[in-house]
């Protein structure tokens, strides 16, 4: 059996799942370019593993400003493991009812930003409050999380209320219940997940998306850019720039924060 060539052969099944959401991921980028044409910012939500889709939007190379990352170390710093800021602990984190509300209060939420809550089983309570906030202040919401996983799994919230019940758009990375692909024989556990390959391929769609419209409507966005396509000067220069227009925008994200 050779796994390496079936794990590929599931992500180009990934692959054809996400082609098939592309109205839906374009509708997701109009909703955020319209955030960034006026000015506001795109909040950008993922605990545990969904880290990864926040930081793949912004900030790295090929990405610009408009995103909010909200990325709370105590829900996603697993480097350690076990011990201090361990990974139990992070798990017991992001089911704490009232957090998401508790990190909300930071910022100062507007009906012209829009949300990208990321989750990939769609039942973890810190997630679904998030969303729900987001959507109480008026903003659209985006759900990013894998269908098959969700439908098979139960909310931790006492109501049974999914993060799917708090979204105005869903998308699904394609990845199958359990995320983890590939069956080695004489392994009785699954290995290899899929929803981060099918994520990142959604989080940078909506990305190509929205650059192209923020350039039709003439505001190109200020990309990070590597030093080797633009030269040193000019890379540098993207940087400063993008990274001051993202605290320019940030803010009037925190000067109204608690409103």
């Amino acid at each position: 059996m050779n796994v390496i060539k079936s794990y590929v052969e599931n992500c180009r099944i990934i692959a054809d799942k996400v082609e098939a959401q592309q109205e839906k991921i374009a509708m997701a980028a109009q909703w955020f370019a319209q955030s960034i044409l006026s000015g506001r910012v795109v909040h950008v939500f993922g605990s545990g593993h969904s880290r990864i889709m926040v930081e793949e939007l912004w900030p790295r190379y090929g990405s610009f400003p408009g995103f909010n990352p909200i990325v709370e170390l105590s829900l996603t710093y697993h480097n350690n493991v076990v011990g201090a800021n361990g990974q139990r602990q992070a798990m017991f984190l992001e089911n704490v009812p009232g957090l998401a509300e508790r990190i909300l209060r930071n910022f100062g939420l507007d009906q012209k930003d829009t949300a990208l809550v990321i989750s990939s089983s769609g039942c973890n309570i810190v997630p679904i409050e998030m969303a729900e906030q987001f959507q109480k202040k008026g903003l659209k919401v985006v759900a990013l999380i894998t269908k098959d996983h969700l439908e098979k799994s139960i909310s931790k919230r006492k109501d049974g209320k999914k993060l799917t019940d708090y979204a105005d758009l869903v998308l699904d990375s394609g990845a199958p219940a359990g995320d983890s692909m590939i069956y080695v024989p004489g392994l009785e556990t699954p290995v290899s997940p899929g929803s981060t390959v099918g994520g990142v391929m959604i989080v940078n769609s909506i990305k190509a998306e929205v650059a192209r419209l923020l350039t039709e409507a003439g505001q190109p966005p200020k990309v990070l850019t590597a030093p080797i396509l633009v030269g040193a000067e000019r890379a540098q220069s993207l940087f400063e720039s993008a990274y001051d227009e993202h605290a320019h925008r940030m803010a009037e994200v925190y000067r109204l924060a608690g409103n």
